[in-house]
């Protein structure tokens, strides 16, 4: 009987596990909302006008995937028919990101 109920409180305490952070979290959990602190400030850079940063600094097929708490754009692109991983900067700067 024992052995019973330690077996239902392991169940609802695994089914708390997984249910909680749904109810609880945040509905839309990016990873700049996951690491930003509170305080912190996100720009009103788009990732279109990260894009087009890029496009200035010779890259071509832009594509941003996300902005960080530090308000630099993440994405992939082109540029002389090899694919990079690139970062670009609040001021602009255009870098290549990775190996």
């Amino acid at each position: 009987m024992r052995a019973n109920f330690r077996g239902i409180g392991v169940a609802i305490l695994s089914v708390g596990v997984f249910v909680a952070p749904t109810i609880v979290g945040p509905q839309a959990l990016t990873a700049a909302y996951a690491t930003c602190l509170p305080g912190e400030r996100i720009d009103g850079r788009t990732s279109e006008m990260a894009a087009k940063q890029a496009e200035s600094a010779g890259y071509n097929n832009v594509q941003m995937e996300h902005k960080g708490c530090d308000n630099v754009w993440h994405g992939f692109a082109t540029r002389g028919g090899a694919s990079t991983r690139l970062a670009i900067s609040p001021s602009g700067e255009v870098m290549p990101e990775g190996d």
